[in-house]
């Protein structure tokens, strides 16, 4: 089994219950195909460098997960099909940080 860190981007008009029914969708994918998810972050609602089919926005979602080849192929499948995303990104990773959010807001006052 490989460590693999995978991204994806809805659309900016995307609704907070689409987002949680996109996250449950694609963890229900990863769990069905032999993998584990190790950590889910959602990073919100961030800007694009670039238009993108033309979205200024994008809700981020971001997956930390243990798998093997069947799982991505069945995950970039079901994305490639997927109307709610505009891009997705899978990196494969020798050791994963769980530990470091780089998308939390940091309360230092």
């Amino acid at each position: 089994m490989n460590y693999y860190e995978h991204t994806l981007i809805a659309r900016q008009d995307t609704s907070p219950s689409q987002i949680k029914t996109i996250q449950e969708k694609y963890s229900k994918i990863i769990e069905n195909n032999d993998g584990s998810i190790l950590k889910f972050e959602s990073w919100g609602l961030l800007h694009l460098s670039y238009l993108i089919k033309k979205n200024k926005k994008g809700n981020y979602l971001h997956f930390k997960f243990q798998g093997s080849g069947k799982t991505i192929k069945e995950l970039e499948k079901n994305e490639k099909i997927d109307k709610n995303l505009i891009r997705y990104l899978t990196v494969k990773v020798k050791k994963l940080d769980l530990e470091t959010d780089y998308f939390k807001k940091s309360e230092d006052k």
